[in-house]
């Protein structure tokens, strides 16, 4: 049997989530391509919508949430990010068992799109994909009904300042340096093919994905919306936009750490010390760490044993760096009083 296509455009914005869950809870192998007609917030399956999410700012501004049944980040989605989302039951043979393999498969046709309106991505483990060393789309995967989902998009346009200011941040320092890193580490097909871009329209894109998902899956059956997917769908909103599902406990984690792409996040950590509060800021680079800032108050330190410490956990793989501190410590005799050498791993091991 044929995978169904539905290739809707422009929908309500609830709708472009609500279509592939009910289409999982309904067992129907199919590839989506929508996009919402409104933007608003998705916050993945697994977090904790209040410590991801600016509330007040996005009630405020009038901006709706939505909280997945697929994991990874919460992010600002509006009409400008073209939502492909792939469902196939669990004992499909097309579904590869091994992650990598998952991931490489399903992203090809994503892959040759990009390749095909003359931008040069390429696939990045585990689960982007990039343009140089920018990511140029986004992807989560999940579990619903029987079914395995894959969702994912083409950028068209992003808005960067929506999206750093939506999320919850410690600060608004933290705040401009999220900003500056999704800008430095992200691109969109109108950044890359400027005025270009222009010809590129949803139709286009959209046929484009669905031919390059056809070369994976084989021959897709174009499908309309039919009553048993409205009413899965409406079911589904009578559960997913209540207040209850949206503010379910997720993962509360210390401190603050997002994902710009694959191999880069952004962290701030604090820890509470016998000698004060400790807070420390990094760039996590292909698992090492780059451009830590310590700080907090910890007035009594030398302002020279805190920038040796930060130079020395400069490029330390994740994996070594309570090694790369206890040998700082050992080496250099450096006294933090007040500050054991497990507050510092407790500030610093993300």
């Amino acid at each position: 049997m044929a995978i169904g296509l539905y290739n809707r455009g422009k929908v309500p914005w609830a709708d472009s989530q609500l279509i592939y869950h009910a289409l999982g809870n309904l067992g129907r192998e199919a590839l989506s391509l929508v996009s919402p007609a409104t933007p608003y917030v998705c916050v993945g399956f697994h977090q904790d919508t209040a410590q991801e999410v600016d509330l007040e700012y996005c009630r405020q501004a009038g901006i709706p949430l939505f909280k997945r049944e697929v994991g990874g980040g919460a992010v600002y989605l509006d009409g400008n990010q073209l939502f492909f989302q792939l469902i196939l039951r669990r004992d499909n043979p097309l579904l590869p068992a091994n992650r990598d393999k998952f991931y490489r498969r399903f992203l090809e046709p994503v892959v040759e799109a990009y390749r095909r309106i003359g931008i040069d991505a390429t696939f990045k483990p585990v689960n982007d994909v990039v343009t140089g060393t920018k990511k140029i789309s986004g992807t989560g995967v999940g579990e619903i009904g029987p079914c395995v989902v894959f969702v994912g998009n083409m950028i068209l346009d992003f808005d960067f300042e929506t999206m750093a200011r939506v999320l919850k941040v410690p600060d608004e320092k933290f705040r401009g340096k999220f900003a500056k890193t999704m800008q430095g580490n992200m691109s969109t097909i109108r950044r890359e093919l400027g005025p270009a871009a222009e010809a590129w329209t949803e139709e286009k894109l959209n046929a484009i994905m669905a031919d390059e998902f056809a070369k994976v899956l084989g021959p897709l059956e174009p499908l309309d919306m039919d009553a048993e997917l409205r009413a899965e769908m409406d079911r589904l909103a009578g559960l997913m936009l209540t207040e209850d599902w949206l503010m379910r406990k997720g993962r509360r984690l210390p401190g603050r750490k997002v994902k710009i792409r694959a191999g880069l996040e952004l962290v701030r950590r604090t820890h509470k010390a016998p000698g004060g509060l400790l807070r420390a800021e990094w760039e996590l680079v292909e698992d090492r760490y780059r451009g830590v800032s310590i700080s907090g108050d910890i007035f009594a330190f030398p302002p020279s044993a805190l920038e040796a410490l930060e130079q020395a956990l400069e490029g330390a793989p994740r994996r070594d760096v309570s090694k790369a501190l206890e040998d700082f410590l050992a080496m250099t005799g450096a006294e933090f009083p007040g500050v054991a050498t497990e507050d510092w791993l407790d500030l610093l091991c993300s």
